[in-house]
């Protein structure tokens, strides 16, 4: 019985929510042996027993244990069983924990695993594993893959002559499908690989590799191959997908939830509990109104699975230019490193930045050219989040930034310059001209539709000849400088519309927003004009009041 009460009360502490003592949380991953935690700052904070054998359940700082100083910024964490990889600013990888089957790239008869963060490879843009993995992909900035780790099924895609129980040596992947590898999620048996292609169609597609129960083809595949289904329609496109143990789910842009795979738990949403070895469509729930199919996405767990709607949401401008500091396709100004490596930037959010003055730019770019591709990244990083990531580059470049000054003020001055304009809006024959980065900063709407992998929309014009001259300036003036536009006088129409345009625009909005302000201007207004009533109603009644004493003085004159 005090055994029992012993387990009880042991036990009762894991009900309640432990509070983590770790702020500026950005990133948490966690896998099976680990939990993980990167911060805003770039500090690596994890527990496990493969990580902390002394006390599993404490978290350190692991990124300050790596060896060189200069690579403890991390910018990516990514989780496999026993495992963490990270990835440091200067695009070096990292692994800590567990290697008894290769996942750290190294023998495991001789490191079985290891507290202490070692270097895995350099030159990495990205990290593909999973939390219930013991193998792990790394994508170069050319493009090629390498993996290493659990691989008896073939699941790191080496081909036929190559599945050893493990691979403990960072191996080139061959034989990649012609594209961009987008994502790959590991399970325990298998992988499965997206890659996007602009010259085939669709543009996107899925392959994968390992064990045949679960991957989709009926057959053990030892190379990445193609999920191939009637189901895919030449122009269907892949929009989201996620693995969990053993089922995968797929979106589409035509509103498609495709699955296969285990469904013991009825997982995969058919409403039985049959596996699926090949491709089924699942229904989808029915879109609510002004929902886009692109804003659902699919997170698949060990036996479950959700679908859930979460369109693109920023808190304000700050944080929109971190997200779109890594979008190339926006990219239209270029510097050379001193190494001659080119680095591709955004040059309206320089002038953010740099106060739209040409000449800052010219000293960013002989500042550039001085520095290594890691050196110019991390000024980049900073010019874009304007965080202090590195307190000497900063030191360096400090005068050029501009920080003091409002984002709104420079986006006035973009408001009157035509040469910075490259969308069209029409309202009522009338055309209005907006840079697609400040509307994708605005607008859920515009974002959903410039950053779409299913349609290019970037010479449509868009009509929206429901709303009054009035409304449209509103807004347009509103999206520049997060400001109400003087000189309009506020009505009860506007503020209709206003409220329709704000959904219909998927306005991003601040506190305060713009339709709280409009109806605070709508009241001041009426407030005035009450107070011009009354003055006016107090002078005529005042005239009365005097002509009537007029007259009795005159009577009183007269008698």
């Amino acid at each position: 019985m005090n055994d029992l009460i012993e387990y009880l009360n042991e036990n009762d502490s894991k009900q309640n929510p432990e509070k983590i003592q770790i702020e500026n949380i950005q990133k948490v991953t966690v896998g099976s042996g680990n939990e993980t935690i990167l911060t805003k700052e770039g500090n690596v904070f994890a527990k496990g027993k493969d990580i902390n054998s002394r006390n599993p359940k404490e978290f350190i700082n692991i990124s300050s244990l790596i060896e060189d100083k200069n690579d403890r910024i991390i910018q990516d964490i990514v989780c496999c069983s026993n495992a963490v990889y990270l990835l440091t600013s200067n695009q070096n990888v990292y692994g800590i924990g567990s290697n008894e089957y290769g996942q750290l790239g190294f023998d495991s008869k001789t490191l079985q695993k290891t507290e202490e963060p070692i270097l895995m490879m350099k030159n990495v843009s990205k990290i593909f594993s999973g939390n219930l993995s013991f193998h792990v992909f790394l994508l170069n900035s050319n493009q090629e893959l390498f993996g290493c780790g659990f691989n008896p099924f073939g699941q790191l895609g080496l081909g036929k002559s190559r599945t050893e129980k493990q691979i403990s040596k960072l191996t080139k992947i061959q034989n990649i499908p012609k594209g961009k590898i987008i994502d790959i999620q590991c399970l325990s048996t298998y992988s499965v690989m997206l890659i996007e292609n602009q010259n085939e169609n669709p543009k996107r597609k899925l392959y994968t590799c390992g064990y045949e129960k679960f991957n989709g083809l009926k057959k053990n595949t030892f190379e990445f191959t193609e999920i191939k289904s009637s189901l895919f329609e030449n122009d269907d496109n892949i929009l989201d997908f996620s693995c969990g143990n053993a089922h995968t789910l797929i979106l589409t842009s035509n509103s498609k939830l495709i699955g296969f795979g285990y469904n013991r738990y009825g997982q995969l949403g058919t409403g039985d509990t049959k596996d699926q070895s090949t491709p089924i469509q699942i229904e989808l729930p029915k879109l609510r109104f002004n929902e886009d199919i692109s804003n659902y996405h699919i997170s698949c767990g060990y036996f479950n699975s959700f679908l859930y709607y979460s369109p693109l949401s920023f808190s304000n401008l700050e944080e929109d230019l971190i997200k779109l500091f890594r979008r190339k396709e926006f990219c239209d100004i270029s510097f050379k490193t001193k190494n001659g490596e080119i680095i591709e930037a955004h040059k309206l959010i320089l002038k953010y930045r740099l106060n739209q003055n040409q000449n800052q730019i010219e000293k960013l770019q002989e500042i550039i050219s001085k520095k290594s591709i890691k050196e110019s990244n991390q000024i980049f990083e900073m010019i874009y989040s304007n965080r202090i990531i590195n307190p000497k580059l900063y030191s360096e470049i400090k005068e050029i930034i501009n920080s003091n000054e409002k984002i709104e003020e420079t986006m006035k001055r973009i408001y009157l310059n035509e040469n910075e304009k490259d969308f069209i809006i029409e309202r009522k024959e009338k055309q209005y001209k907006f840079p697609k980065l400040i509307l994708i900063m605005r607008s859920e709407l515009y974002r959903g539709m410039f950053l779409s992998v299913t349609e290019d929309t970037s010479n449509k014009v868009t009509d929206y000849s429901e709303l009054s001259e009035e409304s449209f300036q509103i807004f347009e003036y509103w999206i520049y400088s997060n400001q109400i536009k003087e000189g309009i006088e506020i009505t009860q129409q506007i503020i209709n519309e206003i409220q329709i345009g704000i959904d219909y625009f998927q306005l991003n909005q601040t506190n305060p927003n713009l339709f709280d302000l409009l109806i605070n201007k709508f009241n001041n207004q009426n407030q005035e004009e009450n107070k011009k009533e009354n003055k006016k109603e107090n002078k005529k009644e005042n005239k009365k009041e005097n002509k009537k004493g007029n007259k009795k003085e005159k009577n009183c004159l007269i008698f």
